[in-house]
């Protein structure tokens, strides 16, 4: 069966998941050059071979890098100045291939293997202490990467996402049972006049709607109307 157009192109992307396209991962632009939204200049760490690769699979022309979304350059790895890192974990947040280790309040390390040059991780680092370093000499673009690195960088950050999707999941779930608990609890308390009455049935339209705003949202939708 032939690959829709999309997974082609995703498969010819760098998968530095870095946000230079203008969209927040490279399935996302692959997707968006498939259906004409996007054009196939807008990603500086394939350079000029990948806009070749992507003119090949859509037919269209070859056209330079376009400055808006960065330069071709040689690719960089970053570092953390490990005297200066604070541990707030915000680089750690702000990775999208988990190449980052370390806890709350502790130092962290960048593992270089895995580091895809992405350049996320130095503006939330509130004491600049990172900095992309470049590693690849005067190669640049996929003369400065290589097809398994990109496919490894790609797993991970599907791992990643899927992690993070669970997590919300699981996070929605616990604020869902302690909502009913409370229902529970509400019902179950003694009303012997109006206004306990009234109080009971002000706390039950509150934990309903907040139940119902979880239930949209797990749905997909945020406006409850």
């Amino acid at each position: 069966m032939t690959k829709a157009l999309a997974d082609q192109l995703e498969d010819l992307l760098p998968q530095t998941q870095c946000t230079k396209c203008g969209y927040p991962a490279c399935r996302p632009y692959a997707e968006a050059i498939a259906s004409g939204e996007a054009d196939i200049n807008q990603c500086p760490p394939g350079g000029m071979e990948g806009v070749r690769r992507l003119a090949a699979a859509t037919g269209r022309a070859v056209i330079p890098i376009n400055p808006a979304n960065g330069i071709e350059r040689p690719r960089p790895v970053a570092f953390i100045d490990e005297a200066l890192c604070i541990g707030c974990t915000l680089c750690i947040q702000a990775c999208p291939v988990d190449a980052i280790l370390g806890a709350a309040k502790q130092m962290h390390t960048i593992l270089p293997s895995l580091c895809t040059g992405c350049d996320l991780c130095v503006a939330p680092c509130p004491v600049d202490c990172i900095a992309m370093v470049p590693v690849t000499g005067e190669r640049t673009g996929w003369d400065a990467w290589s097809q398994p690195a990109a496919d490894a960088a790609r797993s991970r950050h599907d791992f990643r996402e899927a992690r993070l999707r669970r997590e919300r999941d699981e996070n929605d779930a616990r604020l869902a049972a302690k909502a009913v608990q409370k229902m529970r609890e509400v019902t179950a308390e003694a009303t012997n006049t109006p206004e306990e009455l009234a109080e009971k049935e002000r706390k039950r339209a509150i934990i309903a709607a907040a139940m119902e705003r979880a239930r949209l949202k797990a749905a997909g939708n945020t406006d409850p109307t």
